[in-house]
């Protein structure tokens, strides 16, 4: 079982992780991270939310609000806490 050493730093990708982007309280796109903790998803422009869908306590992150702007990419890093201790 992975665990963090004091003193030494304690981050990783977190892969295999559901993200889901809604816009007006419906979910309008899913992506699972590859194992690198990547992903892509193409939104129309506008306001969204984005959540970790999970069943369990861990991971857990909070939703954060992204902006889509028309006719450009954008790069968003999350940060999901995975539960390793």
């Amino acid at each position: 079982m992975p665990v963090c050493r004091a003193g030494e730093p304690c981050s990783a990708p977190a892969a295999g992780v559901t993200l889901a982007f809604s816009r007006n309280g419906k979910t309008v796109k899913s992506v699972v991270t590859t194992s690198k903790g990547t992903y892509r998803v193409v939104l129309t422009p506008g306001v969204y939310v984005v959540r970790l869908v999970s069943k369990s306590p861990f991971p857990r992150m909070t939703p954060v609000n992204v902006t889509v702007r028309s006719g450009t990419a954008s790069r968003r890093n999350f940060s999901i806490d995975t539960g390793i201790r």
